[in-house]
Order: C-alpha cells, then structure tokens, then sequence
C-alpha cells in the first residue's frame, strides 16, 4: 500500500470539507426573493374586465393613447431560492435578487394585506392630488379606482395622471399621452409630490414589452433607471405632478424634455 503523508490526508479531509460545504451553500434556501417584470394595466382602460378609472358627479372625456402603470412580480415570501437561483438572476437583465425583508414584511398573508393598505391609500392619494389639480370638490365628484390583484403604492403617478386625462386631458381638448404609449412609476401624495417606488430596472422592461416608448420615473431614482434602460424607452425624471405635466406637455409639442 502506497504512504500516504500526514499532510496528504489533512489536504484531503479539508478538501472534502470545503466541497461539502459548498454544496449545503448551493442547495440550501436563503433569504432572498427573485423579482421580475410584471403585470401592466392601462388606466385609461379596463383590467380583468373592469374599467381602472370610474367617475361620476362630473363630465369625463374619451381619451387616446395609453397611460400604463407597471408592476413587478417576486418568488413568494416562503419559496426556497438557492444560490444557484441569485447566481442566474446575477447574470439576467430579467431578473433581479432582494433580500426578502426589503420585499415582504411578515407571511404572506401580511404582506398581502400590507400591499392592499398602500394601494388604498395609493388610491385616495391619488384621487386627492387629481382633483385638487383640476379644482373640483371630493364632495362632488366621485372616483373609484379598480384594479384586481395589484398591491402597494407604486401607481399613484399613474393613476392620478389617469384621473386627470379622464376629466380635463391636456387642457385643451387632447390627450395627456399625445396618442403615445406611457408608462410610469412613482408614488404620490395628496399635494402631488412624487417619490421613490423601487424595482425600476425590471418595471421598464416591463413598460416595453406592452408597447410603451416613454416612461415616467421619480427622480430620485435616475441612476437604477439609466443604468440599462430598454431599446426604445426614453425615461424621463419627474419629481411632482405639476413637474410630469409639464414634461408630457413638452414632449407632445416637441418641446425639450429630461431624461435620466
């Protein structure tokens, strides 16, 4: 039998340590969601059969063009992701890995009704924000904003952009989207400040495979959003809604508009 050295055998117990533990590493579940581009809904339109935006109390309008939020979708809070899962997602423009705690608070049942909170408060943010722009009363005019199976607070920019085309458009008798296809991220509030929403990079690839060829983006988030933006897609920073009407007023009369 050939001699094996002491130092031989320690060289090989460490190397099949080192394997084995690279393997638990490999399949073991971590705490980290996968996301990817998601679901967009028209809001001038309807979704799942409903229309997104019903008014009443005051006269509405038939628009043109598309105003498109956007969504991302992600591995649910209890789905093993392994390492070889955020490897793949590293090398992916598709995908994207999380640490779960920055996409679910809790189960998913608490996470669900997390994400029901924001988008109601989303809602009447939104409903806010439109019509104090337009100068109407909440006391009057009744908004009712429909949206199935979409959480969280992120198409608030949209949806009060949405309202506003639906009652006034432009202003003066055409379309906020110019007969375009937009699409667009952003929190809002009551006042019309729009802020952060995250998930950006992924929400754009979403925005061009339904067609959108402009994308409204809260400012702050400029460095995700131009960091590799879809053929086509001219993202365009906004930071409240005076400031994106204003940039959509600007591109349909062949204005300068910003871009990230």
């Amino acid at each position: 039998m050939p001699y094996v050295s002491s130092r031989a055998r320690i060289l090989t117990l460490c190397s099949a340590v080192v394997v084995a533990l690279l393997c638990v590493a490999a399949f073991a579940p971590l705490p980290v969601t996968i996301a990817y581009p998601g679901m967009t809904a028209n809001v001038l339109g309807s979704s799942g059969g409903q229309k997104v935006i019903t008014i009443t109390g005051t006269p509405t309008r038939t628009t043109s063009g598309q105003l498109r939020m956007v969504t991302i979708e992600a591995t649910a809070p209890n789905a093993p992701v392994h390492f070889l899962d955020v490897a793949k997602a590293w090398f992916r423009t598709d995908e994207a890995a999380m640490p779960r705690s920055a996409v679910y608070q809790g189960s998913a049942k608490q996470a669900d009704q997390v994400n029901a909170q924001e988008m109601q408060q989303s809602q009447d943010a939104a409903t806010s924000a439109a019509l104090g722009h337009l100068g109407l009363s909440s006391k009057k005019v009744h908004v009712d904003l429909t949206l199935a199976n979409v959480g969280g607070p992120s198409a608030g920019l949209m949806f009060t952009l949405g309202i506003i085309d639906s009652i006034d458009g432009n202003g003066h008798g055409g379309d906020l989207s110019g007969g375009r296809v937009i699409a667009g991220t952003g929190t809002i509030t009551a006042n019309g400040t729009v802020g952060a929403v995250g998930g950006v990079p992924l929400k754009e690839q979403a925005a061009r495979q339904d067609g959108a060829t402009v994308f409204l983006t809260p400012k702050a988030e400029c460095a995700d959003a131009k960091a590799l933006p879809p053929a086509g897609l001219k993202v365009i920073p906004v930071t409240s809604l005076d400031n994106a009407l204003s940039v959509l007023a600007a591109l349909n009369s062949g204005g300068r508009v910003p871009s990230c």
